[in-house]
C-alpha cells in the first residue's frame, strides 16, 4: 500500500474525529432519545449526548456543514484571540476540563494546516530569476584559465613575467565580469531555476550520496521534474503533519521529568496549540510577502522575536512556572523544537521522494 495513502487516511480520520458533534439550539425537547431510547430531560440525552430534538430542515443542514467542516461558531472567535494573546491560559483551561468554550486543539491544528496549504497552493508563485546563458560552464572555464595563467606565471622567465601577470589579471577580470552579469540576469539560457535543475538531473550532474544507490536514483529521477517533486513534498507535509506531535512530545516531556502532576496529554495539548499558532504566523508572513515585500520583510524579521515570546508565555501560563524556570525551559524548548522540525523535515523528504 502506498505510504501516502496511509498518511492521507490517517489525517482524514483525525480530522473527522477531531470536530465535535454540532452544538447550538436543539429545539423542543422530546421525552425519549431517538438514538438510544433513554428518557430525556432537557435539550440533550444524558446517556449518549444526542440532541433531544431532531432537525430536518435544509437550513439546519447548512448549519451542520459549516460547523462540522469549519467549526465556525462562537468558540472559534473565543479560541483564536486566546491562542494569540493568552496561549498559556488557553492550554491550562483545556487541560483542566474547561472545554465547552474552546475549539479542541487537534481540530484547530488540523484545520489550520489544511487552510495554510490551501492558501499557499492558490497564491501566485513568486517569479523565478532567469539564469544566464552558460553561466555555470563559463565560470568553470574561467577557473581553468586562471589556474593555467597562474601556472604560466610561476614558470615564466623574468622577461615574460609581465605578460604572464597581465594574462592572469585578464582571466580574473573575465570571471568577475561573468559573476556580475549573473547578478544582473543577463543572457538568458534557461527559462527558470526549475528548468536548470531538471536539465542537470537529466545529465546526471548531481553528486548524490544518500546511503543507497536505489534511493539516489529515485531522488535524481524526481529532480528531473522539480515542480512535481515540490508538489509531492507539500502533499506529504500535509498528510503527515500530525507526526509533529509524537515527534515533539518526548522533547517537551524532558523539560518536566520531575513533575509527576504533568502528563503526556498535557504536553500534547501544549504542542497542538503551539503548532497552530506557528501555522497562523506562517500564513500571515507568507500573505504579507505576496502583498507587499517591504511589509512582509518586516513581518519576517519579527518572527525570531515572536516565536520565543509566544513559547515563553505559553509555558509560563500552561504549567504555572516562575520567571527563571520559564526562561531556561524556553531556551531549551527552542533547541528541542529545531531538532524536532529537522527530524520531521527529513521524514517528509524521505516519504515524499522515496
Amino acid at each position: 500500500m502506498d505510504i501516502e495513502v496511509i498518511g492521507g487516511a490517517a489525517t482524514e480520520g483525525l480530522v473527522a474525529s477531531a470536530f465535535e458533534t454540532p452544538t447550538g439550539r436543539a429545539g423542543d425537547a422530546h421525552a425519549v432519545c431517538a438514538d438510544c431510547g433513554t428518557e430525556t430531560v432537557g435539550r440533550f440525552c444524558h446517556n449518549c449526548g444526542n440532541p433531544s430534538h431532531i432537525h430536518r430542515t435544509l437550513l439546519h443542514l447548512g448549519e451542520e456543514l459549516l460547523h462540522g467542516v469549519m467549526h465556525f461558531d462562537s468558540r472559534t472567535w473565543r479560541t483564536l484571540p486566546m491562542l494569540v494573546f493568552r496561549p498559556g491560559r488557553l492550554t491550562r483551561e483545556w487541560v483542566e476540563g474547561k472545554r465547552a468554550r474552546y475549539v479542541s486543539p487537534l481540530a484547530i491544528f488540523l484545520f489550520t494546516i489544511f487552510i495554510m496549504f490551501m492558501l499557499l497552493s492558490y497564491m501566485p508563485a513568486p517569479k523565478e530569476r532567469p539564469l544566464l546563458n552558460g553561466a555555470a560552464s563559463a565560470v568553470a572555464e574561467r577557473r581553468v584559465a586562471i589556474a593555467a595563467a597562474r601556472e604560466e606565471l610561476a614558470k615564466a622567465s623574468p622577461e615574460k613575467r609581465v605578460l604572464a601577470e597581465a594574462a592572469l589579471k585578464a582571466a580574473e577580470t573575465g570571471q568577475a565580469q561573468i559573476r556580475t552579469d549573473a547578478a544582473g540576469n543577463v543572457d538568458v539560457s534557461y527559462e527558470n531555476l526549475s528548468d536548470a535543475i531538471a536539465d542537470a538531473a537529466r545529465k546526471d550532474q548531481f553528486d548524490l550520496d544518500l546511503g543507497s544507490d536505489a534511493f539516489n536514483e529515485k531522488v535524481r529521477h524526481k529532480l528531473e521534474n522539480p515542480q512535481l517533486a515540490l508538489y509531492k513534498l507539500q502533499q506529504t507535509f500535509y498528510k503527515f503533519s500530525f507526526l509533529l506531535v509524537p515527534i515533539s512530545i518526548p522533547f517537551v516531556a524532558l523539560l518536566f521529568l520531575w513533575r509527576r502532576s504533568v502528563t503526556l496529554y498535557d504536553h500534547g495539548v501544549f504542542i497542538l496549540y503551539s503548532l497552530t499558532f506557528m501555522s497562523l504566523l506562517t500564513m500571515m508572513v507568507a500573505l504579507l510577502l505576496r502583498l507587499n515585500e517591504g511589509l512582509g520583510g518586516f513581518a519576517a524579521a519579527c518572527v525570531p522575536a515572536i516565536v520565543p515570546a509566544h513559547m515563553f508565555f505559553q509555558l509560563k501560563g500552561a504549567y504555572g512556572l516562575g520567571l527563571a524556570s520559564t526562561l531556561w525551559r524556553t531556551a531549551l524548548l527552542l533547541i528541542f523544537a529545531s531538532i524536532a522540525l529537522i527530524l520531521f523535515v527529513l521524514a517528509v523528504i524521505w516519504l515524499g521522494l522515496a
